[in-house]
């Protein structure tokens, strides 16, 4: 069959499922009409529609992307997160992603590297299709701009996990167009500014209910803040979290609980949001939920149990704090949501002490989709917390002490804590670090923030992380298909 024909053909599928995950009920917030950008039904409709609505799809369904893949490349390295499951289950990954044992051989590190450059691919597409058709219409320029917000959070993605990848920005018509030489962290981070620059005052600040989810000038201020605290540039952090904040189409969830129910899909918190459905018999997810659920016999059968809460996560809560119920699920005792006559089998029968909150559901959803694995919420990948934490961080760094407890005191007032204490820049980066800890608890930031700090090598350390270890080895099927193009990582 011929490659362009076959693409057409699982385009038109994908759009047919996107077309329906992106149904949702409104929100009041949804009533907020910034001035000067285009909101709900003032939004152009492009040309390009249908390859957009595949790249959503694509963030849904694509291995490695948003699944089972993620929670092990993304989550089960840090020191908050154990593989779980029992300990026969995959203890071989187990051993790869809890004791940095990495192998280009991994078949997790591989899935994760295709299922990304697979949605940049698609997103190139769309990009080098609209320019060569012409069409200069907004709602095409609409629908490229989203296309390279998409492709810039996969290069943010990819640059996290390997550092130096190769910036292909093809259309890929035959496999050989896929064969491309690393580019430096620098020109990674650059494609990444280009693309959310270009797109961030094109995109609507909302989109209508029908198709919460789609990427916003919101979603590309807010990773040129998350990327440029990455470079410690922290003037230019601070810049695009404030353009979050003062854009006035965010707020915090009044509850944290509610955040991480089917009652929080696209709140007003939500950034950027994978949407996902069960409108049972039908269902459009995959099983990044349900790896993470209780695993257990009857009534407790919530999934496969990976991607526990450690030791050191559960005792880093400050009591009182609210978060500490919604992040942690312990084996004999009440369920989250405090459920009368519910109470989970104690460790044992169960094989973990502790599960991921995040990843359970009510009891009434259980029955009401006739499952006890959720394959209903959808996936919260960036929340507004983390712009108000970014901006607390970046302000702290340029010597905003003041500015930056402003900004602490909003996520801690939700959690039920008082205001903070630190008082000085030391201290108050010691309170951000803590603060980023607990807000974002087995939601696969810890990793990554402690990489960027540099304290990985202390507190990895006696889970044999070294240096090498903030990067993934570049996975052995990528070098043998570039035929030696792609050169392995050092110390790989």
């Amino acid at each position: 069959m011929n490659y362009k024909i076959f693409k057409n053909i699982m385009l038109t599928g994908a759009l047919s499922v996107a077309a329906v995950s992106f149904q949702s009920c409104g929100d009041d917030w949804l009533d907020l009409k910034p001035e000067g950008r285009p909101v709900g039904n003032e939004v152009t409709v492009g040309g390009f529609e249908a390859q957009a609505f595949g790249l959503y799809a694509g963030l849904r369904e694509q291995s490695g992307v948003s699944d089972f893949t993620y929670v092990w490349t993304h989550g089960i390295r840090a020191d908050d997160n154990e593989k779980g499951s029992t300990a026969s289950d995959a203890a071989t990954d187990g051993n790869v992603f809890n004791n940095f044992a990495y192998s280009a051989s991994n078949g997790h590190i591989g899935t994760n590297w295709n299922g990304h450059y697979k949605v940049i691919y698609d997103a190139n597409e769309l990009i080098n299709d609209a320019a060569a058709s012409g069409d200069t219409s907004a709602g095409t320029a609409i629908n490229v701009a989203e296309a390279k917000v998409i492709r810039a959070f996969c290069f943010f993605e990819l640059r996290r996990d390997y550092g130096e990848v190769p910036i292909n920005l093809k259309t890929i018509d035959v496999p050989a167009d896929e064969v491309a030489a690393k580019n430096t962290l620098a020109e990674v981070d650059a494609q990444i500014i280009k693309d959310l620059t270009e797109s961030k005052d094109i995109l609507p600040t909302q989109w209508a209910s029908a198709y919460l989810g789609r990427a916003t000038s919101g979603l590309a201020n807010t990773l040129l803040a998350k990327l440029y605290l990455y470079q410690k540039d922290y003037a230019k952090s601070l810049q695009f979290a404030d353009a979050v904040i003062n854009s006035n189409a965010y707020m915090l969830n009044a509850s944290y609980d509610t955040e991480f129910t089917l009652d929080g899909n696209n709140s007003k918190e939500s950034i950027l949001e994978v949407q996902k459905t069960y409108d049972f018999p039908k269902k459009y997810t995959n099983n990044f939920f349900e790896s993470q659920g209780v695993r257990g016999s009857g009534e407790w059968d919530l999934g496969w149990g990976f991607n526990v809460p450690s030791e050191g996560l559960v005792g880093a809560y400050e009591p009182g704090d609210l978060r500490k119920k919604t992040t942690i699920l312990f084996s004999g005792g009440p369920d989250i949501y405090n459920s009368p006559n519910l109470t989970l089998p104690g460790s044992p029968p169960l094989a973990q002490k502790y599960w991921n909150g995040k990843a359970y559901t009510r009891p009434s959803e259980r029955v009401k989709y006739a499952t006890g694995k959720n394959y209903w919420e959808n996936i919260k990948f960036i929340r507004y917390a983390d712009v108000i934490l970014i901006a607390a961080e970046a302000a702290n760094e340029l010597g905003q002490t003041a500015t930056a407890a402003i900004h602490l005191n909003k996520i801690r007032t939700r959690a039920g804590l008082a205001n903070t204490s630190a008082a000085d820049q030391g201290s108050m980066r010691n309170a951000i670090k803590q603060e980023r800890r607990v807000e974002f608890g087995m939601e696969f930031e810890r990793f990554y923030d402690l990489v960027r700090w540099q304290d990985a090598t202390t507190v990895l350390a006696p889970l044999g992380y070294t240096d090498r270890n903030k990067y993934f080895p570049i996975p052995q099927g990528a070098i043998d298909k570039s035929q030696g193009v792609l050169i392995q990582n050092p110390n790989y």
